[in-house]
Order: C-alpha cells, then structure tokens, then sequence
C-alpha cells in the first residue's frame, strides 16, 4: 500500500471512528499532514549509481541504430555531467571493442552524403569536422572521391534540376545552378563550367555569361 493510499485509509477509518463516537474523535484529532514521498536515489535510501555505468548506460543508448562519434558521445556525457574520468575510461573502452570507431564512421558518412545528397568534398569535410573527427581521418575518408567522380555527380545534379528552371531567363538559370553546385561544396569553377555546358546543350548562348553569378 502505497504512503498515499495508506494515509486515505487512516483517514476514513478516523472519520468513521468518529462518527460511531457521535463526531467526538473528529473534532480532537489535528487535521493530518501528507509526507511527501521520496523522488531521488538519496532520499530513498539508495547508494548513488555508480558515473562509469551511468556513462555506458547513454552511450549505448546513443549508438543503438545510430552510429556516433567519439566527440559526440563526449559533448552527450559532458552535458549529462558524467565526471570526466568515468567518461574517459568508457569512450576508451568502447573504442578498443570497436563500438566506436571514427574512421568508419567516416568513410560511411562520405559514401552516404555522397551519393544520396551529392555533396562535394569540401561539403563532406566540413560536415565530419562539425562532428569532431580528427583532420587526419577526414582526408582519408574524402579522398575516396577523385576528381573525375565528383564532376560526374555534379553533372547528374545539373542535370536533374535543369528542367525546373527552364521559363527562366538565362542569368537567372545559371546563377540558380550554379549556386546549386556551390551549396553541395563543389568548386565555383568545375560550378560554371559544367552549368554553362548544359545550358548551351540546351540552345542557350552562353557567351557573355557573368562569370561570378553569386
């Protein structure tokens, strides 16, 4: 029976004590106060749980289905105020098992942001060092990408937005592209070059083009 439910009962069984007395023993008993129950560990008479299992608790939790880099489990362990050294000990551990790894979670990131967002590799790296992984890790993981691969990405992205800006004036259309292909980190160059080939595939003249269209 619970503090609550305990006290209602203590309560009926005086109301009707008193009753029976003719409202005798209502009347003397002071009115009774609730204790509230306990909310914490402390208070229930628990010992504190234990940082370094609090620590592998989250960061199993994080990574279930959903892989994290090292700095990210960090920054998440810091702000629930997991002591540093327990902290420590955890990511180093997940680390030697493998269940952290930064390397591949970069090489995956490039594969993935490559080739379901078509972003460049400036973009890819700009968004692993956003994520803490180490300069070192990045290069290697962007280099997967050689020049002749991004160009052709490029190209299909070009080439899949060309329709949508067709009605458009031609300074209008190269600036929307391009400014595309520079959003996704392509180089302002390769950016140009590429747009004004498929807008003069198209008929467009091309020629006096500005050469800085955003």
């Amino acid at each position: 029976m619970t503090a609550r439910r305990a006290a209602w009962a203590d309560g009926a069984v005086d109301r009707a004590a008193g009753e029976a007395d003719g409202g005798a023993s209502t009347r003397s008993r002071p009115p009774r106060t609730e204790v509230p129950l306990p909310s914490s560990r402390a208070e229930k008479g628990e010992p504190p749980r234990d940082p370094v299992e609090q620590a592998r608790a989250i960061c199993l939790r994080l990574l279930t289905g959903t892989p994290r880099t090292r700095k990210q489990l960090a920054d998440a362990l810091r702000k629930r105020e997991i002591p540093e050294e327990a902290a420590e000990e955890v990511l180093s551990r997940f680390e030697e098992v493998g269940l952290i790894d930064d390397s591949a979670f970069a090489d995956a990131w490039v594969e993935s942001r490559h080739h379901g967002r078509g972003l460049a590799r400036r973009a890819l790296a700009r968004e692993l060092r956003t994520k803490g992984v180490d300069a070192t890790v990045i290069d290697t993981a962007v280099s997967q990408l050689d020049s002749e691969q991004e160009e052709e990405t490029a190209r299909e992205l070009v080439a899949r937005k060309l329709r949508a800006t067709r009605g458009l004036d031609r300074d209008k259309r190269l600036r929307r592209l391009a400014g595309m292909l520079a959003r996704k980190g392509y180089p302002e160059g390769m950016a140009l070059r590429l747009v004004r080939q498929a807008l003069e595939e198209e008929g467009e003249d091309t020629e006096f083009l500005d050469d800085e269209p955003y």
